[in-house]
């Protein structure tokens, strides 16, 4: 961590720069003569000892090594304020002097020739931001630091929004908090070495463990799903599936854009908001809180609600929650479509093996509803994490209109050939 009646139901389916001298504190602002600012290092010589950064400090293993590097430095003061923001023209002239990358002697503002050497490697762009001298003075935000570091690494992305799960993913960047990713918040000196520290690792050769809550919080920030993060081994498919279409890999064969379903007719339309995927044997996942679970149950599709039988989910071991969290936008035509604040969609996947013993003894062994009070009033599945096979010819996650005959729509979030 860094510091800081919904559905309609069918069984088997559910609808519903080089760094010579220092890094600067926080606040720096370039001299009008163009030089480069100056900063204080620390005085003495072998390993650093900074009166704010103990051996029990969550960087402090990542600026011994920086400091070591030559990269960075402390203050004269003896302190290295990691909690100090860094600036855009810091953070890249760090990595650039970490990894080595050729620096031009260019006339201008000290900036200038890491920002050169930054644009040869890849690791900025102009359309990241302008550059200019008031941009390059900003201080640098988590989502900006994510997507250098996973250009770094050779990460390539057209997405913008992609990076800090490319970065997450990579294990280059973890969470603030389970599952915060604060893509808006202001990168730390302390935050920097850790992530060049990673970048430099990866690069040699090295597996960074990568904070899977995190991951799948930039996933949804990303697409607006996490089931390839929490529930990976549910969705796998051929590689030829997802090559063939032009992907760079399984997550973009989500499609976004069918997020929104809007009816024939223009009366009817719902946004999904996000999938959310749920382990539901995972105490510390960080959806739990979305969701009343210990008063949430599943259908078995034959008549345990009907006949009073509660079949608890906080019972069952070994499962997953698909939680379709959205809601419709407008409905002018509440005769037509049916007016539940909620979204009509369609699972078509994870089938029981045997749906006997599922409908008959309630063995929950195959995808199935999950209710409150009735059984439409939710829009969630439950998945069994093993044993559920694939009868259909794909997997397939759609958005339903909530309307039947003509008036059907719909549109598909995810289709794969799967293993069948």
């Amino acid at each position: 961590m860094e510091s800081k009646n919904g559905r309609m139901m069918r069984w088997g389916r559910t609808v519903g720069g080089v760094m010579a001298a220092a890094v600067l504190a926080v606040g720096t602002v370039w001299s009008a003569a163009g030089s480069m600012p100056q900063a204080h290092a620390a005085a003495g010589t072998g390993s650093p000892t900074f009166t704010d950064v103990k051996a029990s400090h969550w960087a402090y293993s990542a600026v011994q090594q920086a400091v070591a590097s030559g990269y960075v430095d402390g203050y004269i003061n003896g302190t290295f304020k990691p909690e100090a923001s860094v600036s855009r023209a810091e953070f890249v002239k760090m990595v650039v002097a970490a990894m080595k990358l050729d620096v031009a002697d260019t006339p201008g503002k000290w900036y200038v020739r890491y920002a050169d050497a930054a644009t040869a490697k890849g690791l900025y762009e102009a359309g990241d931001f302008a550059n200019t001298e008031a941009a390059w003075n900003k201080t640098m935000t988590r989502e900006e630091m994510a997507r250098v570091a996973a250009r770094a690494v050779g990460e390539t992305s057209k997405e913008d929004d992609k990076w800090m799960y490319l970065a997450t993913k990579g294990g280059l960047i973890q969470g603030v908090g389970k599952g915060q990713l604060a893509p808006k918040g202001l990168t730390t000196r302390a935050q920097s070495v850790v992530i060049i520290d990673r970048i430099l690792k990866t690069n040699a050769g090295g597996k960074l463990e990568s904070d899977r809550y995190a991951t799948g919080a930039a996933e949804i920030l990303w697409h607006g799903t996490n089931i390839f993060t929490v529930m990976p081994e549910k969705f796998v498919t051929p590689e030829s599936d997802w090559k063939n279409k032009g992907k760079s890999s399984i997550e973009e064969m989500w499609n976004e854009k069918n997020m929104t379903i809007t009816s024939k007719d223009g009366l009817y339309q719902g946004k999904l908001d996000a999938l959310i995927a749920i382990d539901l044997d995972d105490k510390n996942d960080p959806n739990r809180g979305l969701l009343p679970l210990d008063k949430l149950k599943w259908f078995n599709g034959y008549g345990n609600f009907n006949e009073g039988v509660d079949l608890y989910i906080n019972k069952e071991k070994g499962n997953y929650l698909l939680y379709f969290k959205g809601k419709p936008v407008f409905n002018k035509d509440p005769k037509r479509y049916l007016t539940q604040n909620l979204l009509f969609f369609s699972v078509d996947a994870f089938d029981s093996p045997n749906e006997t013993a599922m409908q008959n003894k309630n063995v929950l062994n195959g995808i199935a509803p999950v209710y409150q009070n009735d059984p439409s009033d939710t829009p969630m599945v439950i998945v069994p994490k093993t044993g559920t096979v694939q009868r259909s010819d794909n997997i397939t996650i759609q958005l339903v209109t909530p309307a039947s005959g003509s008036l059907e729509v719909r549109t598909n979030l995810l289709s794969l050939r799967g293993t069948k």
